[in-house]
């Protein structure tokens, strides 16, 4: 492709935008007079938390704001082109605002599972919207589906083009979308917290390959993110948005190293306070010669493949091999890597909701004599284990039941385990409640009328219910704001102090890990790579793949950019026998 002029342009301009939803009890002003101007060149990163109106505002830049919202304000005109488009006076359905969606303004939207279609394979989407656009034939547009393939880096396009979106890993997924959006030339990309669900060293090959494109198709970028590490590495321009308004903005330098405004000053407080270890956590930190309460050994996990003609078996699939590590009463051991390094798989184990392949899991009760071959144990004997060993789930939407009231999902395992029931559930749940700091008040609601980080502390009240001793948090804290994700790894630090608890940290967030935990393992392909203290491991690690983990970690502070200097796993391994998968 050719470079285009980097002239910082003004192309589209957004004046006094304001969005509501009318709804039964009233209307919500979601969007707010916003004003902002995108360059030819240049990105502008959209910042805040979630609910701030973000996702809304860019949404609105080409009508696809979902009923019952509607613009009722304000102007967005594009300034591309002979004649400038007030946007806001063409119809979301018209040919119009059709012609300017995907050709001129490109969009990537922030879940690619969901944003691709499963019944068509990914050539067939992105063919579609090359001749859609550029009216070319199908052989054409073939061709050029494959060349944009290449162009985001997908290995072996012209093998994989005819694959569906689920065969294709969550990293690929998102170049896909990319490959969609970029497909027409548009200039201006909006890009909807494209890297959100992907670990970091993807979310690093993400973030370059869109800067990358920028330069050389000399676009402006609209980025919606609420990391404000990301906004340091990649951003020029910045604009905060809280409650609908944009409270503040400026260049880049100047948000993070003077904000003005007390929402920007909270937002980076919460940013840098995850970048060191936690006050409370220091407080309180045990060390590991303190009483063992569980140990893992040699714990293998291999998948074997069926299916095909004759039930002819694929080869295996050696999800976790030969994972060992110990867990002291009072310690926060966290587990780190990449999508599929099988640190999920390890915890699922624990719990034996995935059995082992092989391997030995020992709990140590409180007063020694509860010491048990976990995976010896028998229904009734799981029974005991599972009310001390709990597990807190990565999504708060997803892991409570919609049609539960609080009420009844904190006391389920109280009910379960008949324990408690009547007036004695209702003041327990109550107690638990208060302990995670929700109001009783609060029993009856469901969980839709909850924030995200409300929804986890729901999670977390359940998952105390029982008095455990030992918490595995399956990435507790990755669906959460930043603000919010401090505020409960804080809690959770309480909890351990007024309780006794021992946490099993998975996670991808290396910060996250460098806050709350006292060791870390690190995993690869299943198979532990490197282990020790957090300070250690977060600030000099010794093996070539933790160094390009952490290497590829977001620094929130754009005079010191670490991504564009980080280590690359597979340059590391230059010459020998194994290499990085390619995401």
């Amino acid at each position: 492709m050719t470079e285009t002029s980097n002239d910082n342009s003004t192309v589209l301009s957004v004046t006094g935008l304001s969005v509501d939803f009318p709804l039964q009890r009233g209307v919500v002003h979601a969007v707010r007079n916003v004003s902002f101007d995108l360059k030819r060149g240049r990105t502008l990163a959209l910042v805040g938390e979630s609910g701030s109106g973000k996702s809304v505002s860019a949404r609105s830049l080409i009508q696809l704001v979902e009923s019952p919202g509607r613009i009722v304000a304000g102007e967005v005109r594009l300034l591309t082109g002979d004649t400038p488009v007030e946007i806001t006076r063409l119809g979301p359905k018209s040919p119009l605002i059709r012609a300017i969606r995907g050709r001129r303004i490109g969009l990537i939207f922030q879940e690619p599972m969901s944003a691709l279609s499963p019944l068509h394979t990914i050539g067939d989407q992105i063919d579609e919207a090359i001749q859609l656009h550029l009216h070319v034939e199908k052989a054409e547009a073939r061709k050029r589906t494959i060349e944009l393939m290449r162009q985001v880096e997908i290995p072996a396009p012209e093998q994989i083009v005819d694959r569906y979106s689920f065969e294709y890993s969550g990293g690929m997924r998102q170049r896909v979308c990319i490959a969609m959006a970029l497909a027409c030339d548009p200039e201006i990309l909006i890009a909807d917290e494209p890297t959100t669900a992907l670990d970091v060293t993807t979310q690093a090959e993400i973030l370059d390959l869109i800067k990358r494109l920028q330069q050389q198709l000399g676009m402006a970028v609209l980025l919606i993110t609420h990391d404000m590490g990301i906004v340091a590495e990649v951003a020029e321009e910045v604009a905060v948005m809280c409650q609908g308004e944009i409270v503040e903005s400026g260049n880049v330098d100047n948000i993070f190293h003077a904000p003005q405004h007390p929402y920007t000053q909270r937002l980076l407080g919460a940013t840098l306070k995850l970048e060191q270890a936690s006050e409370l956590r220091l407080d309180t930190a045990t060390g590991s010669g303190s009483k063992l309460i569980l140990s893992v050994r040699n714990l293998c996990k291999h998948f074997e493949q069926g299916g095909g003609w004759f039930r002819k078996k694929t080869p295996v699939v050696k999800a976790v091999e030969d994972v060992s590590f110990d867990l002291h009463r009072g310690e926060n051991l966290g587990i780190v890597g990449e999508s599929g390094s099988g640190k999920t798989t390890v915890g699922r184990m624990i719990m034996r909701i995935l059995e082992p392949t092989s391997g030995a899991v020992r709990y140590t009760g409180d007063d020694g004599a509860g010491d048990s071959d976990v995976l010896k144990l028998t229904k009734s004997e799981l029974k005991r284990y599972h009310a001390a060993v709990r597990l807190v789930f990565q999504d708060p939407f997803a892991s409570l039941n919609p049609r539960m009231t609080v009420k009844q999902i904190v006391g389920d395992p109280l009910m379960i385990n008949k324990i408690s029931r009547g007036r004695p559930l209702q003041e327990r749940v109550a107690e638990l409640l208060e302990m995670v700091g929700l109001s009783a008040d609060m029993m009856d609601r469901y969980p839709h009328a909850f924030a995200g980080g409300q929804r986890q502390r729901v999670g977390i009240a359940r998952a105390l219910a029982l008095e455990p001793r030992v918490i595995i948090a399956d990435e507790a804290t990755s669906a959460l704001d930043v603000s919010v994700r401090s505020q409960i790894l804080d809690l959770l630090l309480d909890l351990q102090k007024r309780l006794d608890l021992s946490f099993i940290f998975i996670a991808h967030d290396i910060s996250v890990v460098r806050y709350f935990c006292d060791r870390v393992l690190v995993m690869r392909q299943g198979r532990v790579v490197e282990v020790g203290d957090a300070e250690t491991i977060c600030t000099a690690p010794a093996e070539p793949y933790t160094q390009a983990l952490i290497s590829a970690v977001p620094n929130p502070d754009p005079r010191n950019k670490r991504m564009l200097h980080r280590t690359r796993f597979n340059s590391v391994l230059a010459g020998k026998a194994s290499a990085a998968p390619i995401n």
